[in-house]
């Protein structure tokens, strides 16, 4: 009777819609030159061949990781989805180098938020690719992941991918 009368909170929205963090161009997960993310060993997910250098965040939630350099971003959802943030391919290599973080380890963001900013021509010319991947580091917790049909990649608004969590 009381949980009529005081709604439920506890239950969390098990549907999700992940945006793009970069302006750019999509690229399927299995065409990233990097082994590691095109052979989905962290999980599912996609590309980004970023147009610029500000990464925000593509859903909401705490932040759960800041790499030390700033290469790379982890975000857990409320409904306890992972999605890594990884700017370009061995760009750890760079130390940090052209990289400038917005946010700490246990932040919460909005979509849309900015988490990292990059010097782009240093990491064309210092790393593999500038291609960045957006991984789900914890895929057995998907129902389903779906990716939409898109090229053109507005950071915070185009949707490209739908989650549904068990």
């Amino acid at each position: 009777m009381f949980k009529n009368l005081f709604g439920k909170k506890n239950d969390v929205d098990k549907e999700i819609e992940i945006t793009s963090p970069l302006n750019g161009k999509y690229v399927k997960l299995e065409d990233i030159p990097d082994p590691v993310f095109a052979e989905k060993m962290m999980g599912e997910g996609f590309g980004v061949d970023p147009t610029d250098g500000e990464v925000v965040a593509p859903v909401a939630g705490t932040v759960m990781q800041v790499f030390p350099t700033n290469h790379a971003v982890g975000i857990k959802t409320n409904n306890g989805l992972e999605v890594l943030i990884h700017i370009g391919l061995e760009t750890v290599a760079m130390e940090g180098k052209g990289f400038e973080g917005h946010v700490s380890e246990g932040d919460k963001v909005e979509k849309g938020d900015k988490l990292v900013t990059f010097d782009m021509d240093l990491v064309k010319s210092e790393a593999n690719s500038t291609i960045s991947p957006v991984i789900i580091t914890n895929s057995d917790v998907l129902e389903s992941f779906d990716l939409k049909e898109v090229t053109d990649l507005d950071r915070a608004d185009t949707v490209v991918a739908s989650a549904s969590i068990k």
